[in-house]
């Protein structure tokens, strides 16, 4: 995927996200309670190189028995029903076609006081087979949506989700993301929180998926441009014009300015 006319993820890689989905050698488990499960990869030196990656891959599973797999799935998609359940997000919307199972998209959200807000864009792709359902995404650069000054540009080197069908309303739930925030946060503050927040992040995705037949019923229940391709009305974009974003070629933020006006805004207002 390193040159621009290959940006488009292939089945090998599909087949590649998937496996890491189901394994459990090279993983430690941090947690396991009421059908929730946290890993953290352990990386290898054949798999990383003679460097091991700073912010680690965090892999997180739920068993639902609630909600049938093309439920959470579509909720996953929903780009006008995500304004619903996503507390956190500030500004997100989809900027082009790639393909009739890829596009490109800008998503922000707000992080807590004093860090400054994240935002990211990324090329998004997705796969159905048989009762499987699968959907990732990575960082890319787009000539229109650089970095802007008043947020972070964090960088997903790899985040997805794995959706298995295991009955007519149950799923077995899987997401993997390997993403760093940037900003001036260390990483041990990053892979700790992450840990802590994907169990809280998937309990709000479980809860969108138990609303969401009824909200969609009465919001384009027909409208489904993820498995309907042709009900699109996003302009078409080359895949060549993107290129994919790596973290080591953003400027870290320094982050401690945020904290120190912060603190002078409180002083100001007592």
């Amino acid at each position: 995927m390193s040159k621009s006319a290959d940006i488009l993820p292939s089945d090998k890689v599909f087949a590649d996200f998937r496996r890491q989905c189901l394994s459990v050698d090279n993983w430690h488990s941090k947690y396991d309670k009421n059908g929730m499960e946290v890993w953290v990869e352990v990386p290898s030196i054949s798999s990383q190189g003679s460097k091991p990656q700073k912010v680690h891959k965090i892999k997180c599973r739920m068993t639902i028995k609630d909600v049938a797999a093309e439920t959470m799935y579509d909720v996953l998609h929903d780009s006008l029903y995500r304004k619903k359940w996503d507390p956190t997000m500030l500004e997100s919307f989809d900027v082009a076609r790639l393909s009739s199972n890829a596009d490109v998209g800008y998503y922000s959200w707000i992080c807590p006081k004093p860090l400054k807000n994240r935002d990211v864009v990324t090329l998004r792709s997705w796969q159905v087979n048989d009762i499987e359902y699968m959907i990732l995404n990575y960082s890319v650069k787009h000539p229109k949506y650089p970095p802007r000054k008043d947020l972070v540009r964090a960088v997903s080197v790899l985040t997805g989700y794995l959706i298995i069908s295991t009955g007519p309303k149950s799923c077995l739930f899987t997401y993997l993301s390997q993403a760093d925030p940037k900003g001036s946060l260390p990483k041990w503050v990053v892979n700790k929180a992450s840990q802590v927040l994907a169990p809280k992040v998937l309990k709000c995705v479980h809860k969108a998926g138990q609303g969401y037949p009824e909200w969609k019923a009465m919001n384009a229940p027909s409208y489904k441009p993820w498995l309907y391709p042709e009900q699109s009305d996003l302009p078409m974009m080359d895949p060549a014009e993107l290129a994919i974003q790596r973290a080591d070629s953003l400027e870290n933020v320094d982050e401690s300015s945020t904290k120190e006006s912060a603190e002078n805004e409180a002083e100001d207002s007592s």
